[in-house]
């Protein structure tokens, strides 16, 4: 490998496909030959994004349309997982730890800690009406990783 790989994978707002994008994702990362903890930590914040994506972003609608870019520089994995959906009114107030806007689904509040907490980097950006984007970073230190 030279050093950089991207991925591009859309696919409809449903439950089902989270664990699809999660092992899309764990897949595409594997080239860097990460730990299982590395590993477990991309799959749960990938799995965190998507979840919000779905259940906040479209209410659950199987019609909206979920993007996950992936991007490997040396030794730096890049994920971005983007919808279309109804966006965040407030974005500090959803980043809160226990913080829900569906409690009637029993929704821990705890996505966006977890994505924040399990990568290296975090951002989120939002705009009511035109979706959500969330930007994550992490570095893999295996050996493979280091001398790509």
């Amino acid at each position: 490998m030279n050093g950089s790989n991207r991925m591009t994978l859309t696919f409809s707002s449903r439950s089902e496909n989270e664990a699809f994008a999660r092992i899309a994702v764990a897949a595409f990362v594997s080239q860097l030959d990460p730990t299982v903890d590395e590993l477990n930590d991309l799959k749960t914040a990938v799995s965190e994004a998507v979840t919000n994506a779905i259940i906040h972003g479209y209410d659950g609608n199987p019609d909206g349309m979920v993007t996950i870019e992936a991007h490997i520089e040396g030794d730096t994995v890049s994920i971005i997982v983007r919808d279309e959906g109804k966006g965040i009114e407030d974005l500090e107030l959803a980043r809160q730890p226990l913080f829900t806007s569906r409690p009637e689904l029993e929704r821990s509040g705890m996505g966006f800690t977890i994505m924040e907490n399990f990568m290296d980097e975090f951002e989120a950006a939002s705009e009511p009406g035109k979706g959500t984007e969330i930007r994550m970073m992490k570095r893999i230190e295996s050996k493979k990783a280091l001398y790509n």
